[in-house]
């Protein structure tokens, strides 16, 4: 792990309460797909945030979802909007993407949890990968939705993706799946056994995932989500 300075590229929005920022490290680091950072503030005080670019990306993409002006992750968007220069530990994590496995994948990610599975689909994708790869990404409702063109091209670029954003609220002109993303999951896939899977999103939604999906027959030694240290 580094302690790396990085210039501030971009910060925009992509939806009301989730945004990309885009950072420039000023020396090569490396890292692993579904690795994270730390966000220093402070030498006491280090925040902590999935990596959403693959490793052979120029700039560390973030995807940070902010709700109210004086919270933990707000005070960080704050931050970075007032500096040209902010400062990140990496890389952390202990869930990446394991790359020796040929076994099919399946990740699945609730909200911003999205960004710890897009830096593994993204890698997959750049290098060309021919492993079955089957993304599904929960949501509260279709307003929380963003980039799903560019996650359907970017997936599409594989041998064997495919992509399934799931909303538990639709509006009536939703197109896609609807419910509890591993509700929709274990209603698609039977054998659960056979896959990698990787998760990410609140503590305790992992716990949920994780709980029902052995008890469906999936392989706690072929599940990861940094979570699981905490649950």
């Amino acid at each position: 792990m580094k302690e790396i300075q990085c210039q501030v590229q971009s910060i925009s929005s992509l939806t009301e309460y989730v945004y990309k920022v885009l950072l420039k490290p000023e020396q090569q680091v490396e890292f692993l797909p579904g690795q994270y950072l730390n966000f220093v503030m402070a030498k006491d005080d280090k925040r902590p945030f999935s990596i959403a670019s693959a490793p052979d990306n120029e700039l560390i993409e973030l995807q940070i979802g902010a709700f109210g002006a004086d919270s933990y992750p707000m005070q960080v968007i704050e931050r970075i909007k007032e500096n040209k220069t902010v400062t990140v530990e990496m890389p952390l994590g202990k869930a990446q993407l394991n790359t020796d496995s040929e076994r099919p994948l399946l990740l699945i990610a609730g909200g911003t949890g999205f960004s710890y599975i897009k830096s593994m689909f993204e890698y997959l994708a750049n290098t060309h990968s021919k492993r079955q790869v089957v993304v599904y990404w929960g949501l509260r409702d279709p307003s929380a939705c963003y980039e799903l063109d560019k996650t359907t091209d970017t997936i599409n670029k594989l041998a064997n993706g495919c992509f399934h954003p799931v909303v538990e609220t639709p509006h009536d002109d939703w197109q896609g799946r609807i419910g509890m993303v591993h509700k929709v999951v274990m209603k698609d896939i039977e054998n659960l056994a056979d896959y990698d899977i990787y998760i990410a999103g609140r503590f305790d939604m992992v716990a949920v995932v994780r709980d029902d999906f052995v008890a469906q027959g999936a392989d706690i030694n072929h599940m990861y989500a940094d979570a699981f240290a905490y649950i």
